[in-house]
């Protein structure tokens, strides 16, 4: 059976996340299209998905939902491709034909591999109709599979993505959607984020008697070897300032590093405001950890406390 992951509960609910193009067909082409080709633009589609290659997975989107995709971030760029093969992790792609000469897609990640399963297209004119089983390679009876049918359409004489069944969804009108969605998620991580960067920063003091200069200071030791310049107490990308959406800028306040009484200020603000976030968060030299909308700029120590470390919703508070 496929592990019920967050990816792979409720297949009908991951419906809302697949991605179709416009309706439009296009115009078609003079000669009549293959369906091996409708077949081999989904297979390939299912193959880019797997590893979660975003870039080489926008040729299977028609110009439209391909303009849509490009304006949305890398992590929900991410996110609509898991949901796509139905697994959280990016997996190893492995495609063949069977003796029927239809058309397999699997997908080996460490949890679990599946196997996608292409029967021969059906066409109607511009059109082509894939059924696609997906399912748990090691599952021989057939419990955990899903069957859908997948709509192909040509567009500049090559085969896109067009609906999922009777579904046409719109990747346009989903963005917005999606941008709330992740929104949420990044404020929670930035806060989770936050509050270890302090305590990284603490942890800092504690062992070399000074803050650090900076959070370069604090990433990773190289050799495995910490000292004062890499300390090895937060990863690579944090320690560059920068990690799930938002940026993290680290100030001194006051003359000197030395001592107890040093303080400093803490701030995580959206990287992309309204895209990737919309609060900043500050932790400042009170001790205190505070939220605020502040369009994209520094929070401050005027803006109310976050008293509650769950709360993390994307509504700027009143």
């Amino acid at each position: 059976m496929i592990r019920k992951s967050p990816a792979l509960v409720g297949y009908s609910r991951c419906l809302i996340f697949l991605l179709a193009a416009s309706v439009s067909a296009g115009t078609a082409s003079a000669q009549s299209p293959a369906p091996e080709g409708a077949a081999a633009a989904l297979r390939d589609a299912l193959v880019t998905a797997c590893s979660q290659d975003t870039e080489q997975f926008v040729r299977a989107l028609t110009a439209r939902n391909a303009e849509a995709f490009a304006r949305m971030t890398p992590p929900a760029r991410t996110t609509l491709l898991k949901r796509f093969v139905l697994l959280d992790k990016p997996g190893k792609p492995t495609a063949a034909n069977d003796t029927q000469g239809r058309l397999l897609v699997s997908c080996a990640t460490p949890e679990v591999t599946t196997s996608m399963e292409l029967d021969k297209a059906e066409l109607r004119d511009n059109l082509a109709y894939i059924s696609l089983t997906i399912k748990d390679a090691n599952d021989t009876v057939g419990n955990s599979a899903h069957h859908v049918t997948m709509g192909m359409v040509r567009e500049n004489g090559q085969w896109k993505i067009l609906s999922l069944g009777l579904l046409f969804l719109d990747l346009p009108s989903l963005e917005s959607e999606w941008d709330r969605a992740e929104m949420k998620s990044n404020e929670q991580a930035a806060i989770a984020t936050l509050r270890n960067l302090v305590e990284a920063i603490e942890t800092y003091r504690k062992t070399y008697t000074h803050l650090p200069d900076s959070l370069l200071a604090l990433g990773p030791a190289p050799d495995g070897t910490r000292k004062p310049d890499k300390a090895g107490l937060v990863e690579e990308e944090l320690a560059k300032g920068r990690k799930g959406g938002y940026s993290y800028r680290y100030v001194i306040v006051g003359a000197n590093t030395s001592g107890a009484p040093a303080k400093y200020e803490v701030a995580a603000i959206p990287s992309e405001y309204g895209r990737t976030g919309l609060r900043s968060f500050f932790y400042g030299s009170d001790g205190e950890l505070r939220a605020g909308d502040h369009k994209g700029s520094v929070g401050s120590v005027l803006d109310p406390k976050l008293e509650d470390t769950n709360a993390a919703s994307s509504d700027p508070p009143h």
